[in-house]
């Protein structure tokens, strides 16, 4: 079992778990409680493994039948504005770990500031992403059947409107993600203020933590396979 949460009902003053206002009442303990909610998290993590997954292999397929449009399409990526989101994202699971850890050591206060750092990150990623995506809406760069970019090399490919069909929905689809961790960490800062988390229960700080470092170790995966194409 996990030591990542202590058991209440071992604790020094001889308390049962039931004391604690966060115990379900379907658990033996504090720490099956966890572990159970920690396993519901992974499962939930692999389908989203999974989705992601299925459009890397999508990509790879149209990559293999269009490799020199996706190779022209990517040149009109902001490759310096990519890599200045993958350090945000970096520093941000950082700040992520620092909380949990602020969490689990009675630090309320830290916690939170912590998890407002990370929510800056968040902000900072999305509206760099605007910024991008506003570029692309000038120049036609657009999915499906909205492409409308003149100047390419091969004229009339498909190639091209399906390397930003596959942008757009994955850095979308990505950056969806980034927006629901960041209100669950505003969520999560307004009860780590109130000194809701302790070394006895800081479960949802751990789990918000665990999607947080998935959301971006797939921007890790996404960046050099937009931006670095070769």
């Amino acid at each position: 079992m996990s030591s990542s949460t202590v058991d209440v009902a071992h604790n020094p003053h001889g308390e049962g778990p039931e004391s604690d206002p966060h115990f379900q009442h379907h658990f033996t303990t504090m720490e099956q409680q966890f572990d159970t909610s920690k396993i519901g998290m992974w499962l939930f993590l692999v389908t989203e493994v999974l989705t992601f997954g299925g459009l890397f292999v999508g990509f790879g397929l149209m990559q293999n039948r269009y490799p020199q449009e996706f190779v022209e399409a990517h040149e009109h990526l902001q490759r310096l504005a990519g890599a200045g989101n993958t350090v945000v994202l970096l520093f941000s699971s950082f700040t992520m770990v620092m909380a949990v850890l602020a969490a689990k050591t009675n630090q309320g206060a830290k916690c939170a500031r912590y998890l407002w750092l990370t929510i800056g990150c968040a902000c900072i990623f999305m509206c760099v992403k605007a910024y991008e995506y506003n570029h692309k809406f000038e120049e036609g760069l657009l999915p499906g059947r909205f492409y409308h970019h003149t100047g390419d090399l091969i004229a009339g490919s498909h190639g091209y409107a399906t390397f930003f069909s596959f942008y757009f929905m994955m850095t979308g689809l990505h950056g969806l993600h980034v927006v629901i961790g960041a209100v669950l960490m505003i969520w999560l800062a307004i009860r780590a203020k109130r000194g809701e988390f302790n070394e006895n229960y800081y479960t949802p700080v751990d789990l918000v933590g665990l999607f947080w470092h998935l959301v971006d170790l797939v921007w890790i995966y996404l960046f050099p396979l937009y931006y670095l194409i070769s």
